[in-house]
């Protein structure tokens, strides 16, 4: 059970998908200038989950047909049909289960994220369990989730004079990424092995 916990804080703090891999940044730097709280939860919810249930189904094939089989050369075309197909239908789901939230018009953005896959891959090259897989899926969801209500509130702290014109939209939010990756560096110590 410890390494379930740990998988998931390193995989929220220590090695974020977003701010140390970047593999999920994409959604966080769209244009949208003044963006909706709910939209931003519903988006990291929605990645969060499909993470879950990509990351999830994709070690399961892995282990149980492809690997006894000897197709492992496959797992990449297995890993993206598992992270595209599933998502609409998860975000019809969640649409029904939490219908306050706005779960239309991300489709674009959950098929366009890198961290699906990303995060697939890299647990098919580690030899992680059942419990350190959902760790590092759950986690890698709520580091996004979290990189993403960072990301919201600095675009809404930055749209205002005392920055110069120059730094103002991607250039400030590039800025502070770079910011956040160095604190969120800060976790690496946090756990001695």
């Amino acid at each position: 059970m410890s390494e379930f916990f740990l998988a998931l804080v390193s995989a929220a703090l220590i090695n974020n998908l977003v701010l140390h891999q970047g593999l999920a940044i994409d959604p966080l730097l769209r244009s949208d200038t003044d963006p909706d709280r709910r939209q931003v939860h519903a988006l990291g919810l929605a990645t969060l989950v499909s993470l879950v249930v990509a990351v999830g189904l994709g070690q399961l094939i892995y282990h149980l047909a492809l690997l006894p089989l000897q197709l492992e050369y496959l797992r990449l075309f297995v890993f993206l049909a598992l992270c595209v197909l599933p998502i609409k239908p998860l975000l019809a789901v969640l649409t029904r289960l939490l219908p306050t939230l706005p779960f239309d018009g991300l489709l674009p953005l959950m098929v366009g994220n890198v961290a699906l896959l990303g995060l697939s891959l890299q647990a098919s090259e580690g030899s992680y369990g059942v419990l350190q897989t959902l760790g590092w899926s759950l986690g890698g969801g709520l580091g996004f989730w979290l990189a993403l209500g960072l990301f919201s509130d600095l675009r809404q702290r930055s749209d205002h004079d005392d920055i110069p014109q120059a730094f103002r939209g991607l250039p400030i939010e590039l800025i502070g990424a770079g910011i956040m990756a160095i604190a969120f560096l800060g976790f690496n110590g946090l756990f001695n092995p």
